[in-house]
Order: C-alpha cells, then structure tokens, then sequence
C-alpha cells in the first residue's frame, strides 16, 4: 500500500478518500452503458454519495434508470461505503502480499473508530469475512422468497442486490415502492430487519461476542450497545405500533400480526436503514417526529449506520442522570465512564444539531412544502437514513446540495470534518477558573 504523507492527518484523509470516490462513482453513473435515460451530473452525484454514504435517498428511480451496470456501480459504492473506503485498501494491499505499515494501520484505526491500533487489521479480516458470507447466506434466504416470483436470474439477482443494500444499511431497493410490495412477507421482513441489525451494532461488538461467547465478559461497549439496542427497538416497535393503530392510510388491509410486524420493521429500519414497508407520507405526526428522534439517534459506533450513534446517545443520558442526582461518577455494569468522553459526546451532539438546524433552515426557503416534510428530509440525510415523505425527487438545486453535503456530514462525522480543517492549538499560558451564572 502507498504510504501517506504524515502530515496530513487521518480525519483528513478519510475525509478526501471520500471526495474522491464520490468523483469517480459520479464520472461511472454519467456512463451512457450506466442509465437508461440521460441524468444530469447533480443528479449522478446525488446518487453516488447517497451510495457512498449507505444512505439509499435518490432523485431518481434506482430499478428504472440505471441499467445492469449502473446498478452494479451502486451496489459497489455501497459495499465500499459501508465498510469502509480504508477497510479495502488493506484488503488489496493484503491480497497483493504488501506489507502494512503503522500509518496505514493509524488510518484503519481512524476509519473503523477504535481506541487503539492493536488489533485493527485482524479486526478488518473479520470484517470482511463476517460481511461476505453474512450476506451470502441473507441472498440465499430471500433467494426461496423471489426466485418463484420473478424467476432464477432476476430472483437471485434482487435478493443479493437487497442483502448487501441491507446489511450496509443503504436502502436502497431496485423497486419503486421499496418494499412496500412485500410488506406481508415474513421471510423479507425477517431477513432484512435481522440484516439491518447486524450491520448497525457494529462490527467492534459482533467480534467481542464471537471472542468472549459471555456477556458477563463482554467490554463495556458491547454491553451498552447489546441491551440498548433491545430496549430501544422495542419502544420505538411498542410507540409506532400505538401511533398508527387507528391509522387506515399507513396500514390499509394489514391483519394485527402484520401492523405489528410492520411496526418492528419501520422501528429498526429508521434508525439506520432507509428501507420500508409503508408508506412514509401516509404515516401519523406522532411517529414521523419519533423516527426523526430515531435517525438523529443512529446505529453503533464502527457500523454502517450514521446519526450521533447510540452510545453517544446514552453517555449524554447518563450525564444528565448523574448531574441531577449529583453523583461524582457514572457508573454502568459497574464500570466508570470517563468525563472526557462526555464532553466528546456533547461537542458531536451541538454540532451536530447545529448543521441540522441551519440545513432546515435553508431547507424551508428553497423547498415549497410544509416544515416537518423538510425537516424530515434532513434528519434522514443526517442519519444516513434514507427514509423520505416524498421530497427527494423534487428537490430544488439547492435542496440538493444541502442534502448531500448532510449525507457527506452524517457519514463522515461531526468531529472527522472538523478534525480534517481544524488545527491543534497548544495554549502556553493557563489562566484562573471562575464561575459563571448558567440556567
């Protein structure tokens, strides 16, 4: 593998990795082999950072105008996207017996968002070799649903285009309802629902589990995202599953086992994936701001999912319960989080907000519609969602750049984009603490 220059950091090179691949995808969807119909170049580069970012928001018809090539071009970016730009450059380097070295092995680290660097490159193997056949096995599952349905080439084709678009958390489908054609499938909401899950918990967790078998001996992290993601699923399953009851637009002709199916499908779907069984537009105000709550949450950290991420989440949480009960430490499974990593968490949630605020913002003068339909779009765009009431296709110009740049930030991170232009500055001088009025 080609060293990098070491002064340009990790942050900054993920970073431009990511430009760079949105150039090329871009230049590879304006292929006339890669459309059916002409599409503008705003409208490829849509497409390919939605791609890149495993969103799955498009401004065009994925199955209608992009041929056999075009879509292999997006699976692609997918697969390179939710894994991790740096991830297959190891892999290549690894397959071409190069050597790697400690500042690619630094990048890794960067890309997969560990704490340290030992480890890194056994931690991409298992990466690759659980994502691989992990979706094999998803394509052959699906492949007993779809193959009697459209036949063997198409059936098996749709079933491994919708296994890699799942587990990478993208959304993106080749349908033009997504998935509401089969919303009465058990094997299709089974085998994607169970897909998203393990592509949003995060790979650091499924290596901790294959390593330790106990959870008694699982680290911090796994036990976190393990027993949060339960409760949370189960809520937001439990809420929109209340919210659209009495709801005849959204789940028309649904038996009560398929609304609870249903309701558990959107609930793990709209924290990360994008995919969906129901109309979106159709669903009720309490549920819309509950998924908004749920894609500015997010997947685990080292996933394929965006949003602030779930621990970042509950170390807030925690915070919070600690201040107002006075506590000197948090404590969880009886182990301390440190207050650094609560700043940390702080700093990725005001800046986060922050973008989200002002994206809205634009978002209401250039888009004639009404606010939460915006907003919606954003927070979707943000958490690398790619769940939408119906405003992609009719974006403005404007409108499209702000949800790609949205995407872009929500894929990379608050912090990775601040850290790639921001320089440390060490202060020589300290100077004396005193208290200011707050509340």
């Amino acid at each position: 593998m080609k060293r990098i220059n070491i002064r340009m950091s990790p942050p900054r090179v993920l970073t431009l990795s990511f430009i760079m691949l949105s150039i090329i995808g871009t230049c590879l969807l304006k292929l006339p082999i890669a459309t059916t119909t002409s599409i503008s170049w705003l409208d490829a580069l849509f497409t390919t950072v939605s791609a890149c970012t495993v969103t799955g928001l498009g401004v065009v018809d994925t199955g209608k105008v992009f041929t056999l090539f075009g879509q292999c071009v997006i699976l692609t970016l997918i697969q390179v996207g939710g894994l991790g730009i740096m991830s297959f450059a190891v892999l290549i380097a690894i397959m071409l017996g190069r050597k790697i070295g400690l500042q690619n092995r630094i990048l890794l680290q960067q890309a997969l968002n560990q704490t340290n660097i030992g480890g890194v490159i056994r931690l991409a193997k298992a990466l690759f070799l659980f994502s691989f056949t992990v979706e094999c096995i998803a394509t052959l599952i699906l492949s007993f649903e779809w193959v009697p349905k459209y036949g063997v080439t198409k059936g098996i084709y749709y079933s491994f285009f919708h296994s890699i678009s799942a587990f990478n958390n993208a959304g993106f489908s080749v349908w033009s309802d997504n998935l509401m054609s089969h919303s009465h499938s058990i094997i299709v909401n089974f085998v994607i629902s169970s897909l998203i899950i393990l592509g949003g918990i995060g790979f650091t967790v499924i290596v901790d589990i294959k390593r330790k078998k106990n959870f008694k001996n699982l680290t911090l992290h796994s036990k976190l995202m393990l027993s949060s993601t339960l409760i949370i699923n189960i809520i937001a399953t439990l809420f929109i599953f209340i919210f659209e009851f009495h709801n005849s637009l959204s789940m028309r002709g649904f038996t009560p086992f398929e609304e609870g199916m249903a309701s558990y499908f959107q609930a793990i779907s709209t924290r990360t994936a994008g995919f969906n069984t129901v109309d979106i537009s159709t669903l009720s105000k309490p549920s819309l701001l509950l998924m908004m709550l749920l894609m500015f949450i997010g997947a685990g950290s080292a996933s394929t999912g965006g949003g602030i991420k779930l621990t970042t989440f509950l170390i807030i949480f925690f915070g919070v319960f600690k201040f107002l009960q006075q506590q000197e430490d948090i404590v969880v499974f009886k182990k301390s989080i440190k207050d650094t990593l609560i700043v940390k968490s702080l700093t990725i949630t005001i800046i986060s907000i922050s973008f989200i605020f002002f994206a809205i913002l634009i978002l209401s003068i250039t888009e004639r519609v009404p606010l939460l339909m915006s907003a919606f779009e954003v927070f979707s765009a943000f958490g690398t969602v790619g769940l939408s009431m119906n405003l992609t296709p009719h974006l403005t110009i404007i409108g499209k750049a702000i949800i790609i740049f949205m995407m872009f930030f929500g894929k990379m991170g608050p912090l990775t984009l601040a850290f790639s232009f921001a320089r440390k500055k060490n202060r020589k001088i300290k100077y004396p603490n005193e208290d200011i009025l707050t509340g």
